[in-house]
């Protein structure tokens, strides 16, 4: 990548230019003409560096459930689970990580009628997982993944880098009516852009509607705080930050919200939630970090331990990248993996 394209992502990732002709927008800021900067998204999108550019919808405000959840595997299991957890469309990050008994972590969204808690019952039973862990959300602190990639380091400022969770706290789990029109244009503005000149029109014409009411809907989502922005997705990896920590650490109760306000001010947390305790795990506050190299997560792991006085962590280092995409909402993928009653009325999900 030359000092262009990183000017180009660093831009995109923050906010896509919602206009009939973005990519012409995007080259007047930068000084190169339109077909320029989509030969260059082209090309960046074929070393893998750029993922995709679409909407970023907020699972829990659409009516989806969602949930961490820790699994422990056999090391020659690890491998073949995860690819079958992969086959769920409501599963958007798996990993393999390193550093503690749970092997493997992944992200799941399920839709509202649908049971969470059976779902990984059933998971971890057809993978044979030797014990996992659901770990919800209890709060949320920080949530935005942007990367200075001119200056190679972790951007993520306040509480996302695009402002939207100033007023997150507020409802961040409470679901928002959603009409048959609403679900319609989410379905196109959650798919991957095309590199055209004029990406946005067979998306309205689909819709019926014009690129201006197209572009008012996404704004008025926006304001309805259940899409967070229009922006572009990065594969960490590809783009030089080959070091991906998720650090867990041991907060007091009394101090969890002072903490975890600390831990998210860094540019470098992209991620910052509470999470419930077990017996066999005491870790309150997980953040996540990206940097060049281990040494790099290492130094914020520091910082943070620093700025909050909070000394019983832990890091937990991805060691195969098995999913990262963005879950995909109202699509028919889901009716397969329809659970919609506990099997168990206390289900194995905390088994071990």
């Amino acid at each position: 990548m030359d000092l262009t394209d990183r000017k180009l992502l660093n831009v995109i990732q923050s906010k896509f230019p919602l206009v009939d002709r973005p990519y012409q927008h995007l080259g007047e800021e930068l000084g190169i003409d339109e077909s320029e900067v989509i030969d260059r998204l082209a090309d960046l999108k074929r070393k893998n560096v750029l993922r995709q550019l679409s909407a970023i919808f907020d699972t829990r405000r659409l009516g989806y459930k969602t949930t961490l959840v820790a699994m422990a595997f056999e090391p020659d299991k690890l491998h073949k689970g995860a690819l079958r957890i992969n086959k769920h469309p409501g599963v958007s990050h798996n990993y393999a990580r390193e550093g503690s008994y749970f092997n493997l972590w992944f992200t799941l969204a399920v839709p509202g009628d649908h049971d969470l808690e059976t779902t990984v019952e059933v998971m971890g039973r057809d993978t044979k997982a030797l014990s996992y862990r659901m770990m919800p959300t209890i709060r949320f602190f920080k949530i935005g993944v942007n990367f200075d990639m001119v200056k190679e380091k972790g951007s993520s400022v306040d509480y996302s880098p695009d402002g939207y969770a100033k007023d997150a706290a507020k409802g961040w789990n409470e679901a928002v009516p959603l009409t048959e029109d609403d679900k319609d244009a989410i379905r196109e503005l959650q798919e991957d852009l095309p590199l055209v000149s004029r990406p946005f029109d067979d998306m309205a014409q689909r819709l019926g509607k014009t690129t201006e009411a197209l572009f008012a809907t996404a704004q008025d989502f926006q304001d309805r705080r259940f899409m967070r922005r229009f922006s572009a997705v990065l594969h960490h990896r590809r783009s030089g930050f080959r070091a991906n920590a998720m650090i867990v650490w041991k907060v007091p109760g009394e101090r969890s919200e002072e903490v975890g306000m600390t831990m998210a001010a860094n540019k470098a947390v992209t991620h910052c939630y509470e999470r419930p305790t077990f017996p066999d795990w005491p870790y309150t506050h997980f953040t996540m970090v990206h940097a060049t190299s281990t040494d790099g997560c290492e130094e914020i792991e520091r910082e943070i331990s620093e700025a909050t006085g909070i000394t019983e962590r832990m890091l937990l280092y991805s060691s195969r990248e098995y999913k990262k995409t963005r879950v995909r909402y109202f699509v028919p993928e889901y009716d397969q993996y329809q659970y919609s009653g506990v099997s168990n009325p206390t289900p194995t999900a905390q088994r071990s």
